[in-house]
């Protein structure tokens, strides 16, 4: 029989009805540490009291208007991000798919007002994830995503994770663009190198492509710059933005630079709710806490001591864990037994991590996340492989 919410997620028997912080509690008011803050989204935690005041104020305001009409706070968001980014100009979305989508269409499209119309195929990377519209599925091109929905998206060319000889052999001109997550997220936490970041950066201007990143995951903090690329000494043309920009709220962004944005004229893309009032409300709140020197300061304090703990609790443990991997606030173990055993392991003591691919589970914890809390995770841990250990 059917259910009335269609079975397209592998859900927990977890059922949460409040949070605060870095904490979750469920209907038996159980509480759970939270270390994956909705994959990556929560990133000032639950019910954080400056969130929840400024979407209420606007919410007494204005909803909804539609782009037909200017949206102040839409206009003041794009101008901070603006001001604190690559970018010149900014589109609004609902999330980071449709972030995507708008990035590949603003490539092709740039090409083909060059009178370039031949410049069609997007360079991606096996491993990536870049949404579940077929437009991203078709990107990303793994079996996992696109089985059974053929046929997909002509243009998309896939190579292998961090193989240079197979980039250069795919570069002609018919290529628009190359995109790339500085961090894979669902890809198990796989950082790309800032060499290879400034090697991509120095291809793309050689032969006259557009270079996009993905920080839909990595981006906003949590690597403890503001973007994860900034790392690297590196700027895109394009990228795509979701999850911690909103905290919570449904928002995404696509930002570019004015060239590659020249072909975006009226009538080009649109979106009925992207960029509404409520949600640049809340966007600007977040770029209020997140962008500041002593906020990321933070974030890389409080990652270097989890990564020197993690590092112990996989010596610790090394029947069940192998590696620890990631950048900032964006980390992974990689797992020895089955990543999900240890997942559903962890419900038991109360911490909820996030599978991943390469058989990691990733903590992505709020990024105003205490340390005590970080040493509360780390114990839980702990003792969630103990747990497994006495199994084996």
């Amino acid at each position: 029989m059917i259910q009335s919410v269609m079975p397209t997620y592998a859900r927990a028997p977890l059922t949460f009805v409040k949070g605060k912080g870095s904490w979750l509690i469920d209907e038996n008011s159980e509480k759970y540490i939270d270390m994956g803050a909705g994959i990556a989204v929560n990133v000032l935690g639950h019910a954080h009291p400056d969130l929840v005041q400024v979407l209420q104020k606007q919410a007494e305001n204005l909803w909804h208007t539609s782009n037909l009409y200017n949206v102040s706070n839409q206009k003041k968001l794009a101008d901070v991000l603006v001001e604190e980014t690559f970018a010149q100009t900014v589109f609004f979305t609902n999330s980071g798919t449709e972030s995507m989508e708008c990035a590949i269409k603003m490539a092709r499209k740039f090409h083909y007002e060059k009178g370039m119309p031949e410049r069609t195929k997007i360079i991606t990377f096996e491993g990536s994830f870049h949404g579940r519209s077929i437009g991203m599925i078709s990107a990303a091109g793994s079996e996992k995503l696109t089985k059974g929905f053929g046929p997909l998206l002509p243009g998309f060319v896939q190579i292998p994770f961090g193989d240079h000889e197979a980039l250069i052999a795919e570069i002609d001109e018919t290529i628009a663009a190359i995109v790339i997550e500085p961090i894979q997220g669902e890809g198990g936490i796989l950082p790309v190198p800032d060499q290879c970041l400034k090697g991509l950066r120095d291809c793309c201007d050689e032969n006259g492509i557009l270079l996009i990143f993905d920080e839909i995951q990595c981006g906003m903090g949590r690597t403890g710059k503001l973007f994860a690329h900034e790392w690297a000494g590196v700027e895109p043309d394009i990228m795509a933005i979701a999850k911690g920009i909103g905290g919570g709220f449904p928002l995404g962004a696509c930002l570019a630079t004015s060239n590659a944005a020249e072909c975006m004229t009226a009538g080009t893309h649109g979106s009925t709710y992207g960029g509404n009032p409520l949600a640049t409300a809340v966007g600007l709140e977040v770029m209020r806490h997140v962008n500041t020197p002593a906020f990321l300061n933070n974030v890389n304090f409080l990652a270097s001591n989890f990564r020197q703990s993690l590092e112990a609790l996989v010596a610790n443990h090394p029947t069940i864990f192998k590696s620890v991997r990631g950048s900032g606030l964006m980390l992974g173990i990689e797992c020895v037994v089955p990543n999900i055993d240890v997942v559903n392991a962890g419900y038991d003591n109360k911490i909820l991590t996030v599978p991943g691919g390469a058989n990691v589970i990733r903590l992505l914890p709020a990024l105003n996340v205490s340390m005590n809390e970080l040493k509360e995770a780390t114990q839980r841990l702990s003792a969630t492989a103990s747990k497994l250990e006495a199994s084996l």
